[in-house]
């Protein structure tokens, strides 16, 4: 990512929003604010809902006002209660309440078929017989002129748009009572088919549908359309700030045309950039086709951006909203570098979780000189950064496991860990010295360390003379548990996904790596007691967090994040 993105994402964010609620309250045009939130229920929210709903919900907090929570469920064939209530799990775990506002756009198709019959009393729908793919070629497309400037030429009205209001009523009636087959008629607007925005040129209401809602059932065989409930749904609601991204910026004369010729309240519609990240993909699309496709292993797989998937990961909402505040509300489309939202993570869980030892890739160091079967008590800090969490005791024995990486028998230059005849801290134990080590007959892979210790080191204290360079971690080979340890990755590998040649398939671009598995790492044995969303420090290796798929005789653990953070180094070199 360029220095000018990261500046953009770090720089305040515009005030526009806030600014136009600020003008419509001064001016008398609304007493209130009055936000929503209004997802549709076809799919779990990711961390772009997330930025979207964070917005509806704080605005309507900083002036005081409402935020709705109203389930845009108009669409049967895709829509399922299991939604909703994942939908509603997130947002609560996010930290929002929307308390007794809960509405359902499916309770408002009376309120919304009686508004498309005033439409057509008013000369302003019309029923027609035309097929989808029709309406699309007589509407017409964008093309570009002899100087390659992009234009939309007029559109070709239907051969059934002056239909008189007694034929369209009574036809509009009949597609309601299920009399024509699917697909056969729709309700449209009807507005300008030489509009210059396609959007307006006589747009679908409604088409017939013959499939159970989910909270209908089979009432109804006519389903409004996304353009034409939204607005009038706000309206109903009394909404005074229908904040959305974007990409429906185009549709707003839309919204705004449905609610003057209905004659209801005057919702207003902003627009702000929807959220894109690095390394990400947001389009429910392509996330469903990775669950389909068993790339990932379902809605809450870690590698997912969804929250129920950022959840399992061992994300907090604090980290969440804390990244969201600091992106703020912009006006055009940008990339965020994931590293800003890893980098708020990080600050939060060094602040509230617990550290711990635990070893993935064991190599067995012996002490040589330890007395045989003495176990000693040695106290470790909880967190650093937080005395009120205050100490544990770790057995320590003269048998232990540090990570193979922790001992080179041939060291490379500037190599200060584990190597015959140097020192080492053993982390709150105490320092040892390499002698030799033992090796595999058939394979010569080292299979242990052999050293001797300092009685008089204990807690890791090193003489004035010592030169002892590095500390290493270990647990009790006596007294460590097993766990399982996943390590996950970014699922993808190029910084925006969606840049790939037309014939390659991006689902070939998931890293490969995005997850490795390694079933048999030991730990202290405090993380036996470990529930699920319990998070740590794994001291050296980055920060975990307990996953469900844990048993009583073997916990699993997710690697969160590392470390290092890249984004922290930048923020501070271009803030100089």
């Amino acid at each position: 990512m360029s220095n000018e993105n990261i500046v953009q994402v770090i720089e305040e964010a515009s005030d526009f929003i806030r600014d136009a609620i600020k003008e419509d309250l001064a001016s008398g045009r609304y007493k209130e604010v009055h936000t929503r939130f209004p997802p549709e229920p076809n799919g779990w929210l990711h961390i772009g809902h997330a930025k979207a709903l964070s917005i509806d919900f704080e605005i309507a907090k900083e002036f005081g006002g409402k935020c709705n929570l109203r389930f845009d469920d108009t669409n049967p064939e895709k829509e399922d209660v299991s939604y909703v209530e994942a939908i509603k799990r997130d947002i609560r775990w996010l930290g929002y309440d929307w308390e007794d506002r809960e509405y359902y756009a499916s309770d408002y198709y009376e309120y919304l078929y009686e508004l498309a019959v005033k439409l057509i009393k008013k000369g302003k729908a019309y029923v027609d017989d035309l097929s989808d793919e029709e309406i699309r070629v007589y509407r017409g497309t964008a093309v570009p002129d002899k100087n390659n400037i992009t234009y939309t030429p007029p559109g070709k009205d239907s051969p059934y748009r002056n239909r008189s209001v007694e034929e369209n009523l009574d036809l509009f009636e009949r597609m309601r009572k299920g009399e024509f087959p699917d697909g056969s008629k729709t309700l449209r607007a009807k507005i300008d088919m030489a509009h210059p925005n396609l959007v307006m040129r006589d747009p679908v209401m409604y088409r017939i549908r013959r499939v159970p809602h989910y909270r209908t059932g089979n009432t109804w065989c006519i389903y409004p359309m996304y353009d034409f409930q939204h607005p009038l749904s706000d309206a109903k609601e009394g909404i005074t700030h229908s904040l959305c991204s974007l990409e429906y910026e185009i549709h707003r004369p839309l919204y705004e045309w449905f609610i003057r010729e209905c004659e209801v309240f005057p919702s207003r519609q902003i627009e702000f950039a929807r959220l894109n990240l690095s390394h990400t993909e947001l389009s429910k699309r392509w996330l469903l086709r990775l669950v389909q496709e068993g790339v990932v292993a379902g809605w809450d797989d870690p590698r997912m951006p969804t929250l129920s998937g950022l959840r399992r990961r061992g994300y907090t909402p604090e980290a969440i909203r804390d990244f969201l505040s600091r992106i703020g509300i912009a006006k055009t489309n940008s990339l965020v570098d994931i590293q800003l939202l890893e980098h708020c993570l990080r600050e939060d869980l060094n602040k509230k979780v617990q550290r711990v030892m635990a070893v993935l890739k064991p190599l067995k160091l012996i002490i040589d000189n330890w007395p045989q079967g003495h176990v000693e008590y040695i106290d470790a800090v909880n967190n650093p950064e937080d005395p009120g969490m205050g100490t544990r005791k770790i057995p320590f024995t003269g048998e232990l496991y540090i990570e193979q990486d922790d001992f080179m028998e041939n060291p490379l230059p500037k190599y200060y860990r584990l190597y015959p005849g140097n020192q080492v801290r053993l982390r709150y134990g105490y320092i040892v010295q390499c002698v030799s080590c033992e090796k595999d007959s058939t394979t010569g892979e080292v299979v242990a360390v052999h050293c001797t210790y300092d009685p008089a080191t204990r807690g890791g204290n090193a003489p004035d003379n010592s030169k002892v360079k590095s500390t290493i971690h270990w647990v009790s080979c006596a007294h460590a548990v097993p766990i399982e340890v996943r390590l996950y990755d970014h699922l993808f590998e190029s910084e925006r996904p969606r840049d790939v040649p037309p014939d390659v398939d991006w689902i070939s671009t998931v890293n490969p790596q995005s997850l490795q598995v390694i079933p048999n790492a030991w730990a202290e044995p405090l993380l036996a007691e470990s529930k699920p969303e319990q998070k740590y420090q794994f001291e050296r290796l980055g920060y975990f967090v307990c996953d469900p798929d844990s048993t009583q005789t073997k916990k699993v653990f997710n690697r969160t994040i590392t470390l290092k953070d890249t984004w922290a180094k930048l923020e501070k070199k271009l803030t100089k």
